[in-house]
């Protein structure tokens, strides 16, 4: 039984709390926020004022759900005190920030993950099974949009930091390899100093194109992610945990007038069935089995360091475009 802790109760961490209580091999022995349990999260569980108390309940591991300016700090003492930790994304405020943090995890054989949960959406873990299994034969391109109204929430960060990780990380997990350069358009259209809006695209180091559209401007919202390869295409909706694939054309249309208005050719459109557990439950027992027994599968340190140096890339200014050194 894993004992840990978790430090941050505020909308993330409320969830947070709520998984961690009904997870097999888990026993969620402590909670801090120095605002207290407000909202009842975590009922009948010792409440601490901060992690220096937090980590005095004999931890094994914990979760860190605070403001993004704190994580390096508090991931620092977790480090120092033995325990293997978990960040929520991004993993720290800058890129020097970050490396620090995957320094010390690596210099002391702990176990260090980053909460970027897409990756454990149900449609994205059947699609990357899907690709994994050659369905799609060489994978050509991979387009996202996340888009959506103003998260009143969010103060600490922009929208590259915010939301922009969510797809440059999943895009990098999909396409197998990391970016070796990206190109970027931003603009700061709401809040003073903090981009809202931001244009991607990119290239991975095996050549896949990719291209991400992200803002808080948009009054619909929308997570897709489309990856187009050599035998079609397959498209996930994350909001609904969907995944359709749609097969390259092999039926000639033989009415011309349908034929200009749907294209030449047309394939098959399938939608999947399969199993759809919410994600933050599958991203946490790949935390807990990465500490049990060195099961890959948690989005690592590094991974999040790589993905934060990419959005910094998106962010230099508000109008970007360059090389981003994949390194």
């Amino acid at each position: 039984m894993i004992r840990i802790g978790l430090v941050g109760l505020g909308m993330m961490g409320r969830h947070h709390a709520r998984v961690l209580q009904n997870l097999d091999g888990v026993e969620l022995v402590a909670v801090s926020d120095p605002g207290g349990d407000v909202h009842g999260a975590a009922p009948g569980i010792p409440l601490c004022t901060d992690v220096d108390e937090l980590i005095t309940h004999g931890l094994d591991a914990a979760v860190v759900a605070v403001p993004t300016a704190f994580h390096e700090t508090v991931g620092m003492k977790l480090v120092e005190a033995g325990v293997h930790t978990f960040i929520e994304k991004p993993i720290a405020a800058d890129a020097e920030s970050g490396q620090r943090l995957v320094d010390a995890f690596a210099a002391r054989g702990l176990v260090g993950a980053v909460g970027h949960i897409e990756r454990f959406n149900p449609a994205l873990q059947e699609l990357k099974r899907r690709l994994d299994a050659g369905e799609l034969g060489k994978v050509h391109q991979i387009a996202t949009r996340r888009q959506g109204p103003f998260p009143g929430r969010i103060t600490d960060v922009g929208v590259a930091r915010d939301l922009g990780t969510h797809d440059l990380d999943l895009t990098m997990w999909l396409g197998g390899e990391r970016f070796a350069e990206i190109h970027s358009q931003s603009a700061v259209l709401v809040r003073d100093g903090r981009e809202d809006l931001i244009a991607v695209t990119g290239r991975l180091k095996n050549g896949v194109i990719t291209n991400h559209l992200v803002n808080w401007l948009s009054p619909m919202k929308e997570r897709v992610t489309t990856v187009t390869g050599e035998a079609g295409a397959f498209v996930a909706d994350t909001l609904t945990a969907d995944l359709t694939f749609y097969e390259n054309g092999s039926v000639e249309a033989e009415w011309d007038a349908l034929a200009s208005f749907r294209g030449v050719k047309e394939g098959n459109v399938t939608r999947f069935a399969f199993s759809k557990p919410e994600p933050l439950k599958t991203e946490h027992e790949a935390f807990r089995d990465a500490i049990l027994d060195g099961t890959k599968g948690i989005v690592t340190l590094e991974d999040g360091l790589h993905t934060l140096r990419a959005a910094e890339a998106v962010i230099k200014g508000p109008s970007v475009s360059g090389t981003f050194n994949g390194q």
